[in-house]
């Protein structure tokens, strides 16, 4: 419990540094009122690097959650087949149908992004 605890801490600090490394991205200057076509332009800048952030976190946060629950499904099928190795085509089973609903998450994810990018 304590080594888990140690890596969600560690996890946590690792988001919060990238979160505050993406601050100065999401920061603009204040436009000046006699240009306000350089106006227009500094805040569509500003949405595509916004867009930017918002999508490289989805793809980020979408492909960590699925490798770790792909990872840890694998690991656990692992052990149960050498707990009972006559059961392995059921489990086997379980363990692609399990595999193929995680996938779909990320796909859905991936799908969004594309929304984010393209239609926003």
């Amino acid at each position: 419990m304590n080594k888990l605890l140690k890596k969600m801490i560690a996890l946590a600090g690792v988001m919060l540094l990238v979160l505050f490394l993406a601050a100065p991205a999401m920061a603009a200057d204040a436009p000046s009122a006699s240009e306000p076509a350089a106006q227009s332009e500094t805040q569509q800048d500003n949405s595509i690097g916004l867009k930017a952030v918002a999508t490289g976190i989805a793809v980020g946060l979408a492909a960590a959650g699925g490798g770790i629950g792909m990872g840890l499904a694998t690991a656990k099928t692992t052990e149960s087949i050498a707990r009972q190795p006559e059961a392995e085509g059921k489990v086997r089973t379980t363990l692609m149908l399990g595999l193929v609903f995680i996938e779909t998450a990320i796909i859905y994810a991936l799908l969004v992004v594309i929304l984010i990018i393209f239609v926003l």
